[in-house]
């Protein structure tokens, strides 16, 4: 049985990424054989998991998988270590819409039996932090509260707060974080900085570290990491059986994916899946490289920050060629959000600025200063391609800038208040559009590709 704990807070902006890191490099400076994860879609936070421990960050979501796939990938992503800490996302109880269980970091904890640290963002409150706590142990039905961590508070004032908190909560405070303006890491428009973006991202996370060994318990921390408790489900990620899916075809094919800074939006378990069914991942960077490699059967370009790269990008004309000159060949392409803005004639940038881009996409994109299209998703395809008959895929949609052309290939369907709209340009070799998906929603969507990219290679010789 693994040893876990869940990071959350009451809103964002608690600290909760900060203290994940602490506690991550803490578990790696004491040889724990430790595995990270975030709850939600954020792609971020696995970047600096990643940054710590040098090792891959998977994403856990319970609109994008149903609570036993959940479970399952959990298992798997998790079944060689020995510690797993999971990143909160949002508020505790913040769901799909904000107001639905669904998604929030609450119902993955409770569908992983997961003890929870609540990180409460302390500055500027006095005896009423023991309020707040009260208030969030009410609606914790699962009783998976374990331990608070109060963050942004000084040594003496936790020093009188934290009995009062343990007496009047009958809860374990860890410790505390103190406020450190030299250690803060901030935010974007679409979340955090990236790691690369942070200067002397090293030593903010070794003084993160510093400051949460000297001020929060581990031996009370461990035992909540020993109070969790046994996991079990009926299904595995890749059951057959249900998903109608055949893993064991052979098959034989290479999908170049494209990593670097502008394109560094990739959920582990999509790459697994790809994986499972045969392919070979091989990464290029579109910034850096002259051409696509060169025994690429198909291509995968997720998303990133482009917008940030692009005289460089524009530059690069031998890379944006290659990418035509397959694109024209019928190569299968996967785009998505900063890789769908890449394809198009040009991206403008918020400073008016426009560059040119690939160009097979025969429309333009620019920035529009506010959230565009916000949220989660299921996406349905008009003429089955990618998706079998009749079924759907999960994701979602964060970007701020906008196309002139988004496609009307697909529909994309909100799952609350059900909306719906046209997206993605879509054919037998092509999927293009904003909207980021998550493979484990629906397995066929990353089998059909593996298909499409051994078809490709088959018409090569």
């Amino acid at each position: 049985m693994i040893k876990r704990v869940m990071i959350a807070a009451p809103k964002s902006g608690s600290g909760k990424t900060s203290v994940t890191l602490a506690l991550l490099s803490l578990l790696k400076k004491q040889q724990k054989n430790t595995v990270s994860f975030k709850c939600g879609p954020d792609y971020i936070d696995p970047l600096f998991h990643k940054r710590v421990f040098g090792i891959d960050s998977f994403n856990l979501d319970t609109f994008f998988t149903d609570e036993e796939t959940t479970v399952s990938l959990f298992d798997e992503d998790s079944n060689e270590f020995d510690y797993a800490v999971i990143e909160g996302v949002m508020g505790l109880y913040d769901g799909l819409g904000g107001i639905r269980e669904e998604g929030s970091s609450y119902h993955l904890a409770s569908v992983l039996k997961t003890p929870i640290i609540l990180v409460v963002d302390a500055k500027g409150m006095g005896k009423s932090v023991t309020a707040l706590i009260k208030g969030y142990q009410d609606c914790d039905k699962d009783n998976l509260i374990k331990g608070v961590i109060l963050n942004r508070v000084s040594s003496s004032f936790f020093k009188i707060i934290a009995p009062i908190i343990e007496e009047e909560n009958k809860i374990s405070v860890l410790g505390f974080i103190p406020e450190n303006k030299d250690i803060n890491i901030s935010s974007r428009h679409l979340g955090l900085v990236i790691p690369n973006d942070i200067t002397d991202i090293n030593r903010v996370i070794e003084k993160l570290s510093e400051e949460f060994e000297a001020n929060v318990s581990f031996d009370k921390l461990q035992n909540i990491f020993d109070d969790s408790a046994n996991l079990s489900y009926k299904k595995e990620l890749l059951d057959t059986k249900n998903n109608n899916i055949t893993i064991n075809e052979k098959r034989d094919c290479t999908i170049a994916v494209a990593k670097d800074d502008a394109f560094c939006f990739l959920y582990e378990d999509n790459l697994k899946l790809l994986k499972k069914y045969g392919a070979t991942i091989k990464f290029f960077s579109p910034l850096k490289d002259k051409s696509i490699p060169e025994d690429a059967d198909a291509l995968l370009l997720p998303g990133g920050y482009p917008e940030l790269h692009l005289e460089e990008l524009s530059n690069n004309k031998s890379m944006m060629e290659s990418i035509k000159e397959v694109y024209d060949r019928n190569m299968p392409i996967v785009a998505e959000c900063g890789g769908f803005m890449y394809l198009h004639n040009s991206i403008t940038d918020k400073d008016g600025k426009q560059y040119n881009t690939v160009g097979v996409i025969d429309a333009d994109c620019t920035y529009t200063g506010k959230s565009v299209r916000f949220g989660y998703i299921e996406v349905s395809e008009k003429n089955p391609s990618f998706l079998n008959t009749g079924e759907c895929i999960r994701g979602h949609e964060f970007h701020y800038y906008d196309s002139t052309y988004n496609g009307d290939s697909c529909l994309a369907k909100k799952p609350v208040t059900g909306k719906e709209y046209d997206c993605i340009i879509n054919d037998d070799c092509h999927w293009m559009g904003f909207p980021h998906l998550y493979y484990p929603s629906n397995p066929s969507f990353a089998e059909n590709f593996v298909k499409k990219a051994c078809e490709y290679r088959r018409s090569k010789r």
